[in-house]
């Protein structure tokens, strides 16, 4: 807990909560509290009483309600909600060389737009402040990430297939756009895969980054039969390809790792880079997949932060969802019931998360200096109480739906669950008038190939 300020007034003081908060990395709450904000970022965290007299431009009674960091989905892909239960009940390789590439062979940057802004509407009613995206067109997500107010990470993505101009794009895309968006947006390159990129491919994007501080950002061990598949043809795993190029000695964001092996472990250990994995439990339970080793990863000092996947194979951009999952599917692979406890996922929703998106100082708690990523739970529902153990009742008893208010750098951007920012009647009616071109198949192409 901190003073509240001495001088000027506040842009916004939220009062009466229970606020999440984290001393020595441990979650914890703090009863009967006020979080003051001024110029985008938290300047307090202290008790109501503390700021009955504060002036402020604006104030929220936040009684019976919880205040929470920001949710932050580590690995999306934003556009894809266009393609929303389009194929199901199918294994990885025929969802993907069936259905997914060869309809997004007929994207155009207005279903790209279009699809983010109701990803974006969807994330900012479900509690989420922050998202990183992994997809084609970023310059259209990163217009929509301005339009609605969220905090984003983007990637070009890129396939070796595409030559030397693929990978030159994604830089071109990362240099010119980060900070937009009143420096709401950070941006990564974004090589596909190991099996889509080539190890030179790869080599020079760990030069790049390193040469102009950026982070990467890349699918690799998918799943197991991803990593059997490299080491037939290669003799390596996908995390060793990643060391052999050099992207452990820089930042770099693994999407998914469920196919990670106990071999590689030593080997992620020893990376000289900042290093996370981002998992999406929802979506390996679809394709029957193993789930990324969270207790591995954990022990050996590696973030993992929650993730959707895009909503084509998850059906939904739900954090929420993840976190809940995340120490349900852990308990069962582990036969532990006391591992995932409700704290440590409440720690991958919030700090892990944001250091694996790379913003480990900025966002992920509620204290001063922090930016003003901030969102209010409704914990009145009756299928929340009675709450003994809050964090238990945030992560096994509340969903996405009883988040009221989500505010990002001191922004508004939903209050009372009415969205501010985006119109989603519209979107979905002019999305809607796209989908017959966006679906067709008859064509016959694909984007690439699946190696599963």
């Amino acid at each position: 807990m901190t003073p509240p300020p001495a001088h000027g007034p506040a842009d916004l003081v939220i009062t009466g909560c229970t606020a999440l908060v984290h001393d020595a990395g441990r979650a914890g709450f703090l009863d009967d509290a006020a979080v003051v904000v001024r110029d985008g970022r938290i300047d307090a965290v202290t008790t109501t009483p503390a700021v009955a007299d504060l002036p402020a431009a604006e104030r929220i009674d936040a009684h019976g309600q919880a205040a929470l960091p920001g949710l932050i989905n580590c690995h999306t892909h934003t556009p894809m909600v266009a393609l929303r239960g389009i194929a199901e009940d199918l294994p990885a390789h025929e969802w993907f060389n069936d259905w997914i590439w060869p309809i997004e062979s007929n994207l155009t940057e207005r279903v790209v737009g279009l699809g983010a802004r109701l990803a974006c509407a969807e994330m900012i009613r479900g509690g989420t402040t922050t998202f990183a995206d992994h997809y084609f067109a970023m310059d259209t997500v990163a217009d929509v990430v301005a339009q609605s107010g969220l905090r984003a990470n983007l990637g070009a993505a890129f396939f070796s297939s595409q030559g030397p101009e693929g990978r030159a794009a994604s830089l071109e895309f990362a240099l010119r756009r980060r900070g937009d968006a009143d420096g709401r947006i950070t941006t990564s390159l974004a090589p596909h895969a190991p099996y889509t990129v080539d190890d030179a491919d790869l080599a020079a994007t760990a030069e790049l980054a390193r040469e102009h501080g950026l982070m990467v950002h890349l699918h690799a061990a998918e799943d197991r039969s991803q990593t059997d598949n490299s080491l037939e043809r290669h003799g390596r795993t996908p995390v060793e390809i990643l060391h052999r190029t050099g992207l452990l000695d820089v930042d770099v964001l693994i999407a998914h790792g469920t196919g990670i092996l106990d071999r590689d472990l030593p080997v992620l250990r020893r990376g000289t880079g900042r290093i996370a994995v981002a998992t999406a439990p929802r979506g390996y339970l679809k394709f029957g997949w193993d789930t990324t080793p969270v207790r591995a990863l954990r022990e050996i000092g590696i973030p993992v932060g929650l993730a959707t996947d895009g909503a084509a194979s998850n059906n939904t951009l739900d954090v929420w969802e993840s976190m809940t999952l995340t120490a349900l599917v852990q308990k069962s692979v582990q036969s532990d019931p006391s591992w995932l406890t409700a704290r440590q996922a409440l720690d991958h929703a919030t700090l892990q998360s944001a250091a694996a998106v790379g913003l480990g100082d900025e966002i992920g708690s509620l204290a001063p200096g922090r930016r003003a990523d901030i969102i209010l739970v409704d914990l009145d529902g009756p299928h929340t109480r009675p709450v003994h153990d809050l964090a238990a009742t945030l992560v096994h008893s509340a969903r996405s739906s009883d988040v009221t208010t989500t505010i990002v750098d001191g922004r508004i951007l939903m209050r009372d669950r009415r969205l501010l920012t985006l119109d989603v009647p519209q979107i979905v009616a002019e999305l809607d008038a796209e989908l017959p071109a966006l679906i067709d198949r008859s064509h016959g192409k694909r984007i690439q190939d699946y190696e599963g």
